[in-house]
C-alpha cells in the first residue's frame, strides 16, 4: 500500500517537473532512477545513492598533498525514502521525493550551488518548499500528527553564535573542529556528553 502511494506520488513529481522543462526521465542526461521505501533510516527523510560514475564528469582538486576526485554525473540513482515519511501529508512526501530527484541531476549530488539553483527554480515554479534539510517537528505538525522525540543521544552540541542545538549519538572531535553551524556558519561547541534520558 505504501509502495503504491510512493510510486503514485513519484510519477506526479516526474510529470510536474516535465511541465517546467526538467525532463528527469531523459536517461542520456540523468541516467537510470529507481525509488523504494526503507525502514532502516529513522532520522533522515531520504537519500539518493549513486553508482557507475560517468568518467567524463570527473573533477580533481588538490588539497595540500591530497588529490580529491569527484564525479558530477552518475548513470544509476537509487532513491530511498524513509518509511516514517509516508505517514506525513502528500505535499511533504512529494517535497522529499523532489529533493532526492534533484540529486540525480548532474552537478547536484551535494547541496551546493547547482542543487540550490534547481531547488529555488522548482520552489518558485511549482510552489514546493525544498531545502537542504527538513524540520521533523514542523512536518508532523503540518500533517496534524503528534511528534514524540526519542531522546537517546549522548552528546549535545551548541552553536556559539545562534544557539542552535545539535544532538548526536556518537561524537567525533572533527565535528567541532572542522564543521560550522548549518544555519549561521557559527562555531560549534560540545556542551554535554551522556545526556540524561
Amino acid at each position: 500500500m505504501e509502495e503504491q502511494k510512493l510510486n503514485r506520488l513519484y510519477q506526479q513529481c516526474l510529470t510536474e517537473l516535465s511541465t517546467i522543462g526538467i525532463n528527469i526521465k531523459n536517461k542520456e542526461i540523468i541516467g537510470n532512477i529507481d525509488i523504494k521505501l526503507t525502514k532502516r533510516a529513522n532520522k533522515r527523510y531520504g537519500c539518493c545513492k549513486q553508482e557507475n560514475p560517468d568518467k567524463r564528469y570527473k573533477t580533481i582538486t588538490k588539497r595540500g598533498h591530497h588529490k580529491i576526485i569527484k564525479y558530477e554525473r552518475f548513470q544509476n540513482h537509487h532513491i530511498e525514502i524513509s518509511s516514517w515519511v509516508m505517514q506525513l501529508n502528500d505535499n511533504i512526501i512529494k517535497n522529499t521525493i523532489m529533493h532526492e530527484l534533484i540529486h540525480c541531476i548532474p552537478f547536484c549530488n551535494n547541496h551546493g550551488q547547482e542543487f540550490k539553483k534547481y531547488a529555488n527554480y522548482i520552489n518558485q515554479r511549482l510552489g514546493y518548499h525544498i531545502t537542504t534539510k527538513g524540520n521533523v517537528q514542523e512536518d508532523y505538525k503540518a500533517s496534524q500528527l503528534e511528534y514524540v522525540e526519542v531522546n537517546n543521544y549522548k552528546y549535545k552540541i551548541v552553536c556559539q553564535n545562534c544557539g542552535q542545538i545539535i544532538y548526536r549519538k556518537r561524537f567525533n572531535q572533527n565535528l567541532i573542529k572542522k564543521y560550522r553551524c548549518g544555519k549561521c556558519k557559527g562555531k560549534l561547541e560540545l556542551i554535554k556528553s551522556d545526556i540524561e534520558k
